[in-house]
């Protein structure tokens, strides 16, 4: 049986990364500052996900490293997975 996912409340949310917050899958990549919406959540807090469409301002800063990393990893650069603890919302 397939895991049923959560509504949060917080879909369409504009959020930005906290400081602190560094990429899960490369660690040596800070995400301090990136802005994006959420799109979807899972889990119950503490332990909720946010699934993260970043933003134009943060696409076109994003570093040329990273997204390099994430198409040799076949991971899509446009979004993330990060725990809700990781990013605030914005107005």
């Amino acid at each position: 049986m397939a895991k049923k996912k959560v509504s949060g409340g917080l879909e369409g949310s504009r959020i930005r990364v906290k400081p602190g917050v560094n990429s899960p899958e490369f660690p040596e990549i800070s995400l301090a500052g990136w802005t994006g919406s959420i799109v979807e959540t899972s889990g119950k807090p503490p332990e909720q996900k946010v699934i993260i469409e970043w933003d134009a301002q943060t696409l076109s800063g994003m570093p040329a490293d990273y997204i390099s990393k994430c198409e040799s990893g076949q991971l899509y650069h446009m979004m993330a997975s990060l725990g809700s603890d990781d990013v605030e919302t914005v107005v």
